[in-house]
């Protein structure tokens, strides 16, 4: 797991063929613009995240696929640590397009290519 300000698309494929083959874990705090990548499970990084004082409504979790930088399918908004009916996300899915502006807003200004 590192966190990361920037990180070229061969590093998330370095990373991706290490680990899921096609994916990286990536988890975000929106709040303090932090990045986390390369994790097992999104949990751990979400674990990691509030030990260093993130607050969970800004914690999020997604997956990044290398080869399919530049498209619309590069970002998969696909977590268990998503799931927060209390807070109007009862899906795996991030469904308010506000976070998820902000989250591509977030990974776009990480990822380079």
């Amino acid at each position: 797991m590192k966190q990361v300000t920037k990180i070229s698309v061969t590093e998330l494929k370095e990373m991706a063929e290490k680990m899921f083959g096609s994916l990286v874990k990536v988890d975000v705090d929106l709040a303090r613009n932090i990045v986390l990548v390369d994790m097992g499970m999104h949990a751990d990084g979400e674990a990691y995240l509030l030990e260093q004082g993130s607050k969970q409504n800004d914690l999020w979790g997604l997956n990044l696929h290398p080869d399919k930088y530049g498209t619309d399918e590069f970002i998969e908004f696909d977590s268990m640590i998503n799931m927060r009916p209390s807070q109007g996300n009862p899906s795996k899915d991030v469904l308010n397009p506000e976070i998820k502006a902000a989250i591509i807003k977030l990974i776009e200004g990480v990822v380079y290519e």
